[in-house]
This record gives C-alpha cells, structure tokens and sequence, in this order.
C-alpha cells in the first residue's frame, strides 16, 4: 500500500514537470498563403486576420520579400506626367511614307481599340480593369500586360464602359484614378466579352437564387441594379464614373472605404519586417477575390481605387451576416492546376491565365530585367455564384 502511494506520487510529480518544462507557442493569427509564383517557405506571403465592415471582409497580405519594382510606372502615374499618351486611332496615328496606316492599326476611332505611346523611361504595368477616361468613350484596359519604354505606337486592346456616347471634343485620355468593381473587372480579365463587359457595369446578374442557409436572412443590396441604371442614365449615356459621381451612391462608397481604410491601415501599421503586398477579399461569406503584387509600392500605388471597387462590389451583393474565415482565405491561395493560356512578348512580359472550374487566375511576369511576377490575380467566378443580383 506505501509502495502505490509513492508510486502515485512520483507519477504525479512527472505529469506536472511534464507539462511546464514544455514551452508553449500563442496560435499566429496568421495563415501560411501558398500564393502561385511562391514557395511554402517562412519568406512566402501570409494572410493576417480579416478585417470585416458590413459584408466586405478583407484580409491583408504580407510578405518579408519585397521586390524592387522601380522600374515600373502604374498607368495612372504615367498618363499624370504625360509619360504615356493614350488616344483614339486614326486621328493620332502618323502614316507612313507611303500613305499606309502602320500594321495593326486602323483609319479611324475603335471602340476596342486605342494607340498607347511610352514616351517615359520607365515600363509601364497596365491592369485589366483600369479606367482611362475621355476620346470617344471611357474604356477599360483589357488585360494585364506591360509596355516597355519606346515611342512605338502600340495597338492597345480595351473594353468599352460607356454604352451609348461616342463623342468628344478630344482625342486623347487622361488618368480616371478608378478601377472598375470585380463583376465588371472579371468580365475584362477573365471572359474577355464585351457584351459581358457592358452587362455588367449595368448590374444584370448571370445568376440567380440564394445560397442555402441564406435565403430569407439576406439584406437587399445598397446599390441595386436600377440603382445603378439611375446614377448613369443622367445624360443618355452609361458612364463608369457616375457611380462614383452619384450623390446616393458615390457618398456611400466613400463613406464605407473611409473607414475600411482605416481599419486596415490600424491592422497593418505595426509590421516590422514585413510589407503588404495584397489582399484576399470576401464578399458575406464567399470568398472571392485576390490581388497580390510583387512590392509593397506596387500594392500601395493602386491600393485606393482597388478599395473602392471592392465597396462597390460589396454593395452591389446582398447584405448576410456571415463572414469568411482565415482558414478559407489560405485555401483560396493554394497552388492550383487546370487549363492553362499563355501570352507573351519576347523579352517583355508573360501573361498566364488557370482556369479550373470557377476559379480562374492570371499572372503577369516581367521578363526583364529578370522575371518577376508583378500582379496576380485570382477570381471565383460569377456563373452560379450563390450571391449574385436577382
């Protein structure tokens, strides 16, 4: 019987020292993000904790690389400084000795078709989805790509955003300092449609229905497609712009970005020796969205206007009180396979694009002075999107 009772006590004294000679780790609020183009590495991009207003949920993502991206002007830079001239064909364009119009051009104005001129020193990194506004019409670029330094005339491929206007007093574009929201944005990026494109900016839905769990519980949108139909019809036109514009609309979405903005600069503010590099976005409980660039210059350069085309975006979808998890976003990033399109030129740039199922994504690589992914970008595509407009 003493022999038990001492036995008991030694085996207690072990458990005890057992479980404080082991050190303890707090659980890292953030996740490891196994982004495309970089390893699971402790240097690899990671997603920190979500930050949520309403149905938009965005988490930050931060990297300890952060690469030299000098080198590159973002198009609303270049069009500021006059770097970039971007025109209507046919007026602009200088014909040959001959009289021939340059291969790949044509005589006159094109709806998805502009000139772009690199006059600066420096490559300039174009978006899918960024508005350039005036000639004939606003338009949007229509893929991501890279235009080296040259006065060149190049053949730039856009979308139109505008349905109705074709007048102008002038030819030439000017910076709109916009991008257009995700469900207008996928249709360039991704479908590459035009009608799409125009569906789109005007609210109209691919699909319809609720997901399950949701009906019955879900806000109406804040911006309804006869919303927006409203703030663009003020001229007969449909201009990207007046959304913003819009007194009901245009004062929502910059009181929601406002405070987003800065709650996520809070989130972020006490980062040593990491940069934020991107986002991951959540729209209720979906997510949806991605936008990781290769610096965090980049990332800040084109985060304001990204911000607020995801409020737009928010607003345009049901209000539902669930919200995406940490856990979610990390599967969101893992590497993907599926079908793969590939566009290049030689010593200029790399564009890919996945598609498997919904999702889809596209990168975009510099291949000089070395390759380096600039943007990539990834998207849960709207067909049979549970939370899509009626």
């Amino acid at each position: 019987m003493e022999r038990k009772t001492i036995f008991s006590i030694v085996f207690a004294a072990g458990l005890v020292w057992f479980f404080i000679a082991i050190p303890t780790t707090p659980l890292d609020p953030r996740v490891q993000a196994s982004a495309p183009g970089t390893g699971p590495g402790p240097s690899g991009p990671q997603i920190m904790s979500p930050i949520t207003y309403q149905n938009l949920t965005i988490f930050p993502v931060v990297s300890a690389e952060n690469a030299d991206t000098s080198g590159f002007a973002t198009l609303d830079e270049a069009l500021a400084s006059g770097d970039v001239l971007v025109s209507e064909q046919g007026n602009f364009l200088d014909r040959t000795r001959d009289g021939r119009t340059p291969p790949g051009f044509s005589t006159g104005p094109q709806v998805n078709q502009l000139v772009l001129i690199n006059r600066g020193k420096r490559a300039v990194l174009l978006l899918a989805g960024e508005v350039v506004s005036g000639g004939k019409q606003d338009r949007i670029i229509a893929k991501d790509r890279i235009v080296p330094v040259g006065r060149t005339p190049l053949p730039l491929d856009v979308f139109c955003v505008e349905h109705g206007r074709w007048t102008g007093a002038s030819d030439q574009f000017s910076e709109a300092n916009l991008m257009v929201h995700p469900s207008v944005r996928e249709e360039a990026a991704i479908e590459q449609d035009q009608r799409q494109v125009w569906a789109a900016v005007r609210g109209e839905a691919k699909s319809v229905g609720s997901p399950a769990g949701v009906a019955g519980t879900a806000a109406a949108p804040r911006i309804s497609p006869e919303a927006l139909s409203a703030a663009m019809a003020g001229t007969g036109t449909q201009s990207y712009q007046k959304i913003y514009r819009s007194s009901s609309i245009g004062a929502s979405v910059e009181t929601v970005a406002d405070e987003i903005g800065r709650r996520f600069d809070r989130a972020t503010s006490a980062l040593k020796d990491e940069h934020v590099v991107g986002v991951v976005v959540a729209f209720g409980d979906e997510v949806a969205w991605s936008d990781i660039f290769a610096s965090a210059e980049l990332f800040s350069a084109y985060w304001p206007k990204l911000l607020r085309s995801y409020v737009v975006e928010a607003m345009t979808r049901p209000g539902v009180r669930q919200t995406a998890s940490l856990e979610e976003a990390h599967d969101f990033l893992r590497p993907m396979t599926g079908h793969i399109e590939e566009e290049s030129e030689p010593g200029i740039y790399l564009w890919r694009k996945h598609s498997l199922g919904r999702l889809s994504e596209t990168e975009l690589t510099a291949l000089a002075p070395k390759p380096l992914t600039l943007h990539d970008l990834r998207v849960l595509r709207g067909e049979g999107r549970g939370l899509t407009l009626r």
